[in-house]
């Protein structure tokens, strides 16, 4: 895997994860890769700095294990999660999921906590069936689904634009 620094054309400066610069390349020709901050496509590779291990012997630097990152919990069936990025998310992926937030709050209702209730009533005709989104327990999560009331769960990252 390479490590690149990335640029938006508007300036933003990103990082990214690719298997070789053919890969990078070949993302980059497709508009696979997005700025985390606006969403611009026009990206290209920012000047980067090599990594050197400084103090130890390169067989040394090689033989420490890198940190492994706290497991993220995955947010119950249903439930918005307000948790911030895993520092491991590849940034176009940050960047997609930045833009499926924008889209549902644009073309639907945000019922907050009251998000099992309203999906449930209008499950049950009880009110019209609009597009929604909010927050679930766990609990509530679970008796949705038993129910066989469709929801759908999406990791809920702060906004592209802060």
């Amino acid at each position: 895997m390479i490590h690149y620094a990335l640029r938006c054309g508007t300036g933003h400066e990103f990082d990214g994860w690719f298997p070789s610069i053919t890969g990078f390349e070949s993302q980059v020709g497709a508009g696979q890769i997005a700025c985390p901050q606006c969403g611009g496509t026009r990206i290209t590779r920012a000047l980067m700095a090599p990594a050197l291990a400084r103090g130890l012997a390169a067989d040394q630097a090689a033989a420490i294990p890198a940190p492994t990152p706290a497991p993220t919990p995955m947010p119950a069936p249903g439930a918005v999660s307000a948790a911030p990025p895993a520092p491991s998310l590849p940034a176009a992926l940050v960047a997609r999921l930045q833009r499926v937030r924008a889209m549902v709050e644009a073309h639907a209702e945000d019922v907050g906590i009251k998000f099992a209730e309203t999906a449930r009533a209008m499950h049950e005709g009880e009110l019209p069936t609009r597009p929604i989104y909010g927050e679930v327990t766990a609990a509530e999560a679970k008796s949705l689904a038993e129910d066989d009331i469709p929801v759908l769960t999406l990791p809920w990252l702060p906004r592209a634009d802060g």
